[in-house]
């Protein structure tokens, strides 16, 4: 009888088993899920940026369509949960589910961010740079920058070129030697770069530098061209220098990987399915913003110089030469990302 009592219990034990295993199969059945998971977004900026409406925001519209709303994204501006310099980190953390800026804001705490923010003299527009981190099998860049996000705890999940990182400037550039001594705001990456042309950067904050340049502290600033209106440059500054340090400068969107990873799989792979139609479609939209502006800025009486191809040739050269190698010897990754733009570059001829 004891022997009987055992094997039913035995036997017992296992039905149970196989229910549990059962009811997970039948949970993790593919296809929209009953739930809806909310995440709360906080950028480095707020909405007064370029990137707000033609970036950030089509690409929280898309995911919440693909998803056919079991995704809600609130959306707040920077300072609202922590500060812009902090939201990067904070969304590895799990402080905030969201993030977008730039190279986590110019690649400090993620030096592999430069390659998706833009190499200086590097893609010629957004075409150019899709192709060399996601287009063409034979780069793959971006596979680089996911899997040092995915040591961070964070999945890239969105990507938009803003067009020119250009000069604002009170003097004219027609050559790398006009900007040699100047006073030129610059963080990060345009620094190294206004630094490798002669030039003295300065480190200011954004809400900075309009005082700035109308008291005369500096000589111009670089800024995504799409955003100078937003910020009233077209007011103390007389020149715009195309396409500036960085031809295509990008924005990318991250999510905690904690947070991406409870999303069922339906779920995730309908947001990776985004990631280029909403890079396209933003990139776009950016491009049209940096004509606006640019048009705004020759209304207030400014100019736009257009630096020739010859000395977008030194340019890039004097780059490759003092700029590209600081960004390699970030990380392995980082360096290895780097010699893959310069075998792009050569293989559709700017090398």
């Amino acid at each position: 009888m004891k022997k009987m009592f055992t094997r039913l219990a035995a036997t017992l034990t296992a039905l149970i088993v196989l229910s549990a295993t059962v009811t997970v199969f039948a949970a993790e059945k593919y296809g929209k899920p009953s739930k809806v998971t909310k995440w709360v977004f906080q950028p480095c900026f707020d909405s007064s940026d370029a990137g707000w409406a033609n970036g950030l925001v089509p690409w929280i519209k898309a995911v919440e369509e693909v998803t056919e709303g079991t995704v809600k994204i609130k959306l707040e501006p920077a300072g609202a949960i922590t500060s812009g310099s902090e939201a990067f980190g904070a969304t590895a953390a799990g402080m905030i589910d969201g993030y977008a800026g730039w190279a986590t804001v110019y690649g400090g705490e993620m030096p592999e961010g430069m390659l998706a923010f833009g190499m200086a003299m590097g893609a010629d527009n957004y075409r150019d740079a899709w192709a060399a981190m996601f287009g063409d099998p034979k780069y793959r860049i971006g596979d680089l920058v996911q899997a040092a996000a995915n040591e961070r705890n964070l999945q890239w999940v969105g990507w938009t070129s803003q067009g020119p990182n250009a000069m604002f400037t009170k003097f004219p550039v027609h050559k790398m030697e006009d900007l040699a001594g100047k006073k030129m705001r610059a963080g990060g990456p345009h620094a190294l770069f206004h630094a490798a042309m002669g030039g003295a950067p300065v480190s200011m904050g954004g809400g900075d530098i309009y005082t700035a340049l109308k008291l005369g502290t500096i000589d111009g600033t670089y800024w995504d061209t799409g955003g100078i209106d937003d910020m009233a440059f077209h007011e103390v500054v007389k020149y715009a220098i195309m396409p500036g340090w960085c031809p295509s400068q990008h924005q990318e969107i991250f999510v905690n990987l904690d947070k991406w990873n409870a999303l069922n799989q339906w779920q995730r792979d309908r947001i990776e399915g985004i990631f280029m139609s909403t890079y396209f479609e933003t990139s776009r939209m950016s491009a049209q913003g940096v004509d606006e502006a640019l048009e705004i800025l020759k209304k207030a009486g400014g100019e736009v110089i257009q630096l020739s191809d010859e000395e977008i040739k030194r340019m890039r050269e004097k780059s490759i030469e003092k700029v590209w190698p600081e960004v390699a010897k970030k990380s392995e990754r980082s360096a290895k990302g780097v010699a893959l733009w310069k075998e792009f570059l050569k293989d559709i001829g700017q090398l």
